[in-house]
């Protein structure tokens, strides 16, 4: 049974660390390109597309080896396991991770679509858009952190496991919010292009 748990243990650690890799490097692009003053942030539909996909086979795979390892667990330890506040935490987490999931999927995403770049959304769906993606980058760290931070089982109460998670969450809201209104307000100061005909040498 233990190799059993360990060969899920794995393959539920490769989904964790496949979401993370595809989350954290979409957002440092997105960073990027707001730092560099490029207006086109958003990306295409096709990538946009395949993200999103690769993000939810990863979900899907960590609820599935995940609620089998809570099963094994259940068979060894018994009732008793389900006490574990470290437990509930991460349950708490993928909860809020996957019903954000399916915000951005059914709201953010076609704005963005729409829109063509993050800072051309209205200031409501521009907003609601940082705070999920604050909220999902957040919440991607901090299970994994929970999933391999065994020392903190039955050691602290769920409140104190999750106290800094909202902070997290706002400090990292906030920080996108002030860098894209610093990137809002750069590219609208910014001068317009010159006409082609002035670029081409054509006198007025």
């Amino acid at each position: 049974m233990e190799l059993v748990r360990l060969s899920v243990v794995y393959i539920h650690l490769l989904a964790c660390c496949v979401a993370i890799g595809l989350v954290l490097a979409s957002d440092a692009e997105m960073v990027r390109d707001l730092l560099k003053g490029n207006k086109n942030t958003g990306h295409d539909s096709t990538h946009m597309a395949r993200l999103q996909k690769s993000v939810t086979n990863a979900l899907i795979f960590l609820w599935l080896t995940g609620a089998a390892v809570i099963g094994i667990d259940y068979l060894e330890k018994g009732m008793n396991y389900f006490s574990n506040p470290k437990l509930h935490a991460k349950i708490i987490i993928v909860l809020l991770l996957t019903f954000n999931g399916m915000l951005l999927h059914r709201y953010v995403l076609p704005a963005l679509l729409k829109a063509g770049s993050l800072l051309d959304l209205n200031i409501g769906v521009r907003m609601f858009a940082l705070f999920s993606g604050a909220l999902s980058g957040v919440s991607w760290l901090y299970a994994a952190m929970l999933g391999v931070g065994r020392p903190l089982a039955w050691k602290y109460s769920l409140t104190e496991l999750l106290l800094a998670y909202p902070v997290m969450i706002v400090l990292g809201f906030a920080l996108m919010v002030i860098l894209t209104q610093w990137a809002r307000k750069r590219s609208l100061a910014e001068p317009a292009p010159a006409p082609v005909w002035r670029l081409a040498g054509i006198p007025c």
